[in-house]
């Protein structure tokens, strides 16, 4: 590990040769696997420390952390973050992550971090910087650092915030008394059951209006003060400075004086019981309804949420708050603490959580690596001249004349970025990759019989009874979205383009209306997450063809809607000019326009097709992922081989991933999955069997439905399918995992929006569903034997083996495929995880320590073939995971160049079984390694229950490339296999005692 650089003086020289220091270490920095770990308060940096010697053992180079920075009380992901510059105390202090980084080093290991710029949580007196915009509006120092329309459409919100908090309409809750007044010894706020919000102090005097002339004169003179105050709207420079530098002073008076004085007190304390109203007495609480008023916030049911909220959310979740990264000063403000990290080196690389959020995610990047060449060059501290963003103005200034700077990452960097099919991460962002997900659906798809699509499709719509048709699903789900949960974020763009249209003679004519369709059309048929075109106006090619490619498709959808619409959005979009008289303000509100609508199209994507689609379109669920999409199924061997060598191009040092934080299943529960697509008769017939089985165990709702529905008892068998446990070991363990099927299944039917969703719950449908699976999951009733469950358990066994058996060949082609392998936590072993919060539980890590000693210590017995045939025989306790995943990881370490810079040369297999095999080569100065995994495994062996070994691969041969020795040693068998004088090697020997190999010059 490299040592905490020297602070070097600030003139440009220095700065110029500490760059080109940091560009010559970076390939040395990089990481060579990372292991994700799951921070919360029930697993803390002294949890993870404990584990380092372990993770290293198992061949890990870096651990990859979730967000550890403060978030909300009992955050059990750390997404919502409430101050970037601390750490969150529930997961240890900063001593404590020292302590956690020493150890990382004593074993010459590292850090990578997941940080999240785009939001902030911001449940009411979590967020301090929130807390002030509630109490003091446009005139908060922090008003620009949060994404929010002070002018929005409605214009009773005009310079408010509209918070939809209250779990009914806001005169009921009024009424109720659930909204009240309260003075401490803090002073005054305003409580909803937990929730606290602040007064604007411009208000405080109004508090004391029911008393009259009661007030008592030492109060007097201090409320004159606040009523006095510059309107929490003003804007105006000396405005806004006046109100900030007097109420400090005065809140603190007023504090005083409630503490010193029993007459205040008693005053108070009768004017609060006095506006806090009294139940059955609707006027009595019309003062409390007038200060309320007079707030920066107006309070609001929750449902409203969708059509009014004006500010801009991650998704459509209330408590989570865009920020204006955009701003250089936001990005001062929110990084002091990672330069910090960074400076000290507890860090060495770094996840950008949601970089599609950002209005430029591009000048982001560069200004991340500006930051971390800060933190280098000049230390923890920023040191003056500093420019706008908090970064030494000289040092911007050298970085600026480097230009490869502008797309070469100096600190590894992945984002969070999902990429649909043929679509290519931007190579102007200075980042080493994605964090995985376009991996995840490539490999994934290898084990996809490909072939069976048609059957699977007619299938599919035969149970169901519905033609259902994969784009119009798609399409429909994403209008859906914008429709409800993301109305209003449509409707401000509609009012802006409304705006600009007015002063188009081309585009007048055209209403409000006809162009808020437009722009749910044309979103709707957008072909990727977003543009990326930026403030000054410049885009790709690829921004041109995907803004294009959405306005066909729209115009096509819609032949009852005017050709000129969609034209007239095109030419917005695309910022082209009708005339010469286009003036600046009038392209600054194109382009303005242009950016907002570009920070749309993702979150529509995201909930439309990941969060609703995905749940919808139950043809094959293995392919309902994250990064993925209900349209795929399988792909060949040659599209594998394609990603690869891309990878190895462009992206060499990108996350690979196979389960993650996010995915909808574990990896585990995938491979199982794709064993069906082997297997479409034998599938159609079973699922109709147990159909007729669980008939009589659904429910008749009082409307006429059937819960559950055809679509969802198909996707629940595909589910149980992939999540099956290989026993259940007592009657605890049953019931747990009936438990988290119905959790999952109620989550899978509200995001689907189809019988319900979160905004139109149905408590009945849920109870229906719950007890549907819990009588087709329990052995018997009424002394009768579960015809299902037999029928289960006899299924369950070759699902189980070849899903295994396509687990380890993924495990594999992962750790030795370009770019950086990624193990989700706890995934070492078996993991048949579903959906967050479910891939979140508690791992068991004494079980895995103690496993992977064992192993270490029958390994060194020295018969590795009669180890495997044991990992082998007993795979259910998933040690052969394990032995599969650390010697394929220590190769890795061992051979460091080899993997991570070598040549990435395709082969292709002859013979009887070719098809049946991935294989490659990875190559680098004369070092060979040799992977080759099965696939399909479920038809190499006809449907018997046996291993991918030997004789079943018959004639099939592996050619080998010029540089591969004579001898070639299996990592995981240590037997050494001939190359054959014909320049090949032999599946048979291959693959003579374990399902997957990776060979390496002996």
């Amino acid at each position: 590990m490299r040592a905490n650089p020297a602070v070097l003086t600030p003139e440009s020289s220095g700065i110029s040769e500490c760059l080109d220091r940091l560009a010559s270490e970076k390939r040395s920095a990089k990481p060579l696997s990372t292991y994700r770990l799951q921070f919360n308060a029930g697993f803390r940096f002294e949890n993870a420390r404990r584990l380092v010697g372990y993770l290293h053992a198992l061949g890990i180079s870096h651990i990859y952390s979730s967000p550890i920075l403060k978030a909300r009380t009992g955050s059990s992901h750390g997404y919502d973050i409430t101050d970037h510059n601390q750490l969150n105390p529930e997961v240890g202090s900063y001593e404590e992550l020292k302590e956690l980084v020493l150890e990382l080093k004593n074993y010459g290991m590292g850090q990578v971090l997941d940080f999240v710029p785009n939001h902030m949580g911001i449940g009411p007196g979590t967020n301090p910087w929130w807390s002030d915009v509630l109490g003091n509006g446009r005139a908060s120092e922090f008003a620009e650092f949060f994404d929010i329309d002070w002018d929005p459409l409605k214009q009773e919100l005009r310079n408010k915030l509209l918070l939809p908090i209250l779990g009914n309409q806001y005169g009921a809750e009024l009424e109720c008394g659930h909204i009240i007044l309260v003075a401490n010894e803090d002073g005054f706020h305003i409580e909803y059951f937990d929730k606290q919000l602040p007064l604007d102090p411009q208000t405080i005097p109004m508090i004391f209006e029911p008393l009259g002339n009661e007030v008592p004169q030492e109060l007097r003179n201090l409320l004159s003060g606040l009523r006095n105050l510059p309107s929490h709207s003003a804007t105006e420079g000396d405005l806004v400075r006046q109100r900030r530098r007097a109420i400090p002073s005065l809140t603190v008076a007023l504090k005083e004086l409630m503490a010193k004085s029993p007459e205040v007190r008693a005053a108070i304390n009768k004017t609060v019981g006095l506006i806090n109203g009294h139940a059955g007495d609707p006027h009595s609480f019309d003062a409390l309804h007038r200060i309320l008023e007079a707030q920066v916030y107006r309070l609001a049911h929750w449902r409203v949420s969708g059509e009014e909220i004006n500010y801009r959310r991650f998704f459509d979740v209330n408590d989570l708050i865009g920020l204006s990264m955009e701003n250089p000063r936001v990005f001062a403000a929110t990084h002091q603490l990672l330069r910090h990290l960074l400076a000290d080196n507890m860090i060495q690389g770094l996840r950008i959580d949601h970089s599609d959020g950002l209005l430029n995610p591009r000048q982001y990047m560069v200004r991340l690596q500006m930051l971390y060449a800060a933190s280098q060059c000049s230390g923890a501290v920023p040191h003056p001249s500093l420019a706008e963003n908090g970064i030494e103005s000289d040092l911007q200034q050298v970085f600026g004349q480097h230009d490869w700077m502008n797309h070469h990452a100096l600190l590894y960097t992945v984002v969070e970025k999902i990429l649909e099919p043929g679509e290519e991460l931007p190579r102007e962002w200075p980042i080493d990759g994605t964090s995985g997900y376009d991996f995840t659906t490539l490999v994934n798809g290898l084990f996809i019989d490909r072939r069976n699509e048609r059957y699977f499709t007619n299938f599919y719509h035969r149970f169901t009874g519905s033609a259902h048709d994969v784009e119009s699903v798609i399409y429909n789900s994403k209008k859906l979205i914008m429709h409800a949960s993301l109305a209003s974020e449509v409707n401000v763009l509609a009012h802006m383009l409304d705006a600009i249209s007015v002063t188009d003679r081309y585009a007048r004519d055209f209403t409000r209306k006809a162009l808020r369709d437009v722009i749910r059309e044309t979103i709707a048929c957008f072909p990727v997450y977003r543009t990326y075109i930026d403030e000054r106006g410049e885009m790709t090619e690829r921004d041109h063809a995907h803004i294009n490619e959405a306005i066909v498709k729209a115009k096509r959808r819609n032949p009852d809607k005017a050709p000129t619409s969609f034209d007239f959005l095109r030419d917005i979009l695309l910022l082209r000019r009708k005339d010469s008289d286009d003036q600046l303000d009038s392209y600054r509100r194109k382009l303005r326009f242009t950016l907002k609508f570009q920070q749309l199209t993702g979150p529509v994507m995201a909930k439309g097709m990941e969060d609703t689609a995905c749940y919808v379109y139950n043809r094959f669920i293995a392919v309902n992922e994250v990064g993925g999409s209900p349209r795929q199924f399988g792909i060949t061997v040659d599209e594998f081989h394609s990603g690869g060598l891309k990878r190895a191009e462009s992206w060499p040092y990108s996350m690979l991933a196979t389960s993650t934080h996010d995915t909808k299943r574990s990896e585990d529960v995938r491979t199982r999955l794709d064993v069906l697509s082997e297997m479409p008769r034998v599938w159609a017939a079973q699922t109709l069997k147990w159909r007729k089985i669980n008939r009589l165990r659904k429910r008749m709702l009082p409307d006429g439905r059937m819960a559950p529905d055809f679509n969802e008892e198909y996707f629940l068998y595909q589910t149980l399918i992939g999540s099956w446990p290989f026993e259940f070991s007592n009657d605890s363990a049953r019931a747990e995992y009936i438990e988290r099927i119905q959790q999952y299944m109620t989550k899978a039917v509200h995001e689907a929006k189809i019988n319900l969703s979160w905004i139109s719950d149905d408590p009945a449908y849920v109870e229906a569903l719950q007890h549907f699976i819990e009588k087709a999951l329990q052995p018997e009733s009424a002394g009768q034997p579960n015809a299902f469950l037999e029928q289960m358990h006899a299924f369950m066994p070759a699902i189980s083996f070849f899903g295994a058996m396509n687990s380890l060949a993924q495990r594999v082609l992962m750790i030795t495929s370009p770019g950086n392998p990624d193990i989700y936590q706890g995934t070492e072993l078996w993991d048949f995880s579903l959906v967050d919060p479910d891939n979140r539980r508690p791992v068991d890590y004494t079980l895995r320590e103690r496993l992977l000693s064992e192993l270490d210590h029958k390994a060194e017995a020295g018969n590795l073939p009669e180890l495997c045939a044991e990992l082998l025989s007993s795979y259910e306790d998933g040690r052969i995971k394990m032995w599969t995943t650390m010697q394929a990881l220590r190769l890795r370490r061992d051979r460091r160049d080899l993997f991570h810079t070598g040549r990435y040369l395709p082969l292709h297999a002859t013979g009887a079984k070719s098809k049946h095999v991935v294989t490659f080569a990875r190559e680098h100065n004369h070092q060979v390694a040799i992977v080759a995994v099965p696939r399909l495994s479920y038809t190499l062996a006809g449907g018997a229950i046996r291993a991918p070994l030997a004789n079943l691969w018959e004639t099939t041969e592996i050619p080998v490339p010029p540089h591969t020795a004579e001898f070639l040693e299996n990592v995981f068998t240590g037997e050494k296999v001939r190359v054959t004088p014909q320049r090949t090697l032999l599946c048979s020997e291959v693959f003579a005692h374990f399902p997957v190999a990776l060979l390496i010059n002996a």
